[in-house]
Parts: structure tokens; C-alpha cells; sequence
């Protein structure tokens, strides 16, 4: 498999007061931040993005080295004050080629009120969709359904990525969860180790789809959807409560990740707090997602 481009290092970012399109958000490195990165060198896609291999833990610049597909250790930085996620995974493999580092949504990601945001990679190669390759969970989901719109595909892979790199378990899809009012509806219930969490989903894609991806955009998918988790985290029924949720963004390319963490730098607490944005880049043989 030839590799365009990987993420050089997972983007976390925990900020104090700075809808798939559907209806249904700073890495510790010397200089440059992950999004910097993930379009820093290398080859370059039709829209325009480049990217370079994924790097070792710790660097900000030099040769890219080959994806290994495991999981490497992560550190967070945060303007409240510094705090760290230091964990590994290894990915077991399935569908396309996790990129970037593994195993960063710790404890206080998941249990505590600081917002992150992170970025990572996955590479489908020249195989595009297979069924046969997917988790158990994520096969649920594909068989499952969604309640409507063209979002399943993202959904999975959503799903794929935060399994195979963070260990998370399907507990709910998307029809299977319980409110106690209308409104807004989380995509997916899932377990981080006896920690419930939602994920709401959304694709980062313009139309055509090599069009540049402006940060206006991504301000606009980021802001649609950060307003709605609260609302459904506030309407779940008690036995599907989660602790918090995870936006995840699935991106067509790395200049949408930039778009997405300048236009998340810029967005007020009342919209990211408590909220764990991961965006995944997609490469490869990744129309399905887009255009399915």
C-alpha cells in the first residue's frame, strides 16, 4: 500500500475560553501543532492537501517514517494548565490503516470536563469498503442502519477508529438509544473500560469534493453540532446516559483538519466545553464515505 499521507502527530487541545452534514467538534511538540503538520510535507492530493508519513513520538519536523499501524504514547497541553494522557494501543488491524498515535483518550479525557480536540489518520488503500474487515461492533452498526441522510458510512468508520485505536466497545446504535424528550439523537452509545460515552458524528467534505475546505465551513459543521450534544446529552434516558461525548469528524483531507482546528481555536467555551472533538483524516480509496 502506498501512503500518501499520515497525520505526524496527534492534535490535542484542551481550550479555556478562547451535524454530519445532516442534521443529526496542540500537540506537545517544540513548534509546529498537529494540524500543522498534517499538511507540513510529502505528496499532495486533488484538493490541493499534503501530508507526510506518520513521525515518532515527540517530533515536530524531519523525515517522515512509515505508518507502523501501532500505537504510540500522546501528551495533551492545555491552557488551564498542563495535563497528560499517556497511554498505548495497538491496532489489531481490519478495515484500512489507523495513522497517527493510538490510545490518547485517557481518564481525564473521558471522565473529566476538559474539552481535546485530536487528530488522526486512516488509510482504506486501494480496497475501499469491505464488510469482512470490520469489527464486530462496526458490522452491528452497518446492519443497523441510521435514522436517515447519507451518514452511515462515517459512522462506522467513526466507530472502526475509536475501537481498533481506543478500545471502544458498542454498547448502543443510533435507533437503539432511549430519550426521555425530542430533539437532537447521538449517533452511537459506547464503553471506554465501564466509561459511557456518546459520539456524534459528522463529515468534513466540500462540494465537489477537491474544492478547498474553508475554515468558515468547518466553523459552521463544528458549531451545528457542538450546540446539539448538549441538548441530547440533556434528553438520553437515564440508563443510556453517558458521561460526555466525542464529536468525531470524519475529514476528506488534511486541509479540512486545518480548517476544522483553526475554526475550533476560535469557538467559546459555551460550545467546547466537555466535548472531545477527534477528527480522522481518510485516505485511499475513501469515495464510500462521501458519496454513499
Amino acid at each position: 500500500m502506498t501512503v500518501r499521507w499520515a497525520v505526524a502527530a496527534t492534535l490535542s487541545v484542551a481550550v479555556f475560553g478562547c451535524g454530519d452534514d445532516g442534521s443529526g467538534a496542540a500537540g506537545d511538540d517544540v513548534s509546529s501543532t498537529g494540524a500543522e503538520q498534517v499538511a507540513s510535507s510529502g505528496t499532495t492530493r486533488s484538493d490541493g492537501s499534503s501530508g507526510v508519513g506518520t513521525m515518532s513520538p515527540g517530533t515536530s519536523s524531519g523525515e517522515p517514517e512509515p505508518s507502523t499501524g501501532s500505537g504510540v504514547t500522546d501528551s495533551s497541553s492545555s491552557t488551564g494548565g498542563a495535563h497528560t494522557s499517556s497511554s498505548t494501543g495497538s491496532d489489531p488491524g481490519g478495515l484500512g490503516e489507523l495513522m497517527g498515535r493510538c490510545g490518547v483518550l485517557g481518564d481525564m479525557q473521558l471522565t473529566g470536563e476538559t474539552p481535546g480536540f485530536f487528530v488522526n489518520a486512516i488509510d482504506f488503500g486501494d480496497a475501499g469498503f469491505d464488510y469482512d474487515l470490520l469489527t464486530p461492533g462496526g458490522q452491528q452498526i452497518f446492519d443497523a442502519d441510521n435514522l436517515g441522510g447519507s451518514s452511515l458510512y462515517s459512522e462506522v468508520v467513526a466507530y472502526e477508529v475509536l475501537a481498533r485505536c481506543e478500545g471502544a466497545e458498542l454498547v448502543k446504535t443510533e435507533a437503539e438509544i432511549v430519550y426521555d424528550e425530542e430533539g437532537p439523537r447521538t449517533d452511537l452509545l459506547v464503553d471506554f473500560g465501564g466509561t459511557p460515552i456518546g459520539v456524534s458524528v459528522v463529515r468534513a467534505q466540500g462540494f465537489p469534493l477537491d474544492d478547498p475546505y474553508t475554515v468558515q465551513q468547518a466553523s459552521t459543521i463544528l458549531a451545528d453540532k457542538l450546540a446539539d450534544i448538549p441538548l441530547s446529552t440533556a434528553a438520553v434516558s437515564e440508563p443510556d446516559a453517558w458521561t460526555k461525548q466525542v464529536l468525531h469528524v470524519v475529514a476528506y483531507g488534511p486541509m479540512h483538519a486545518q480548517s476544522l482546528q483553526t475554526a475550533y481555536d476560535a469557538l467559546g467555551p459555551e460550545l467546547t466545553l466537555d466535548t472531545i472533538v477527534v477528527v480522522t483524516v481518510t485516505e485511499g480509496d475513501d469515495l464510500f464515505i462521501y458519496t454513499e
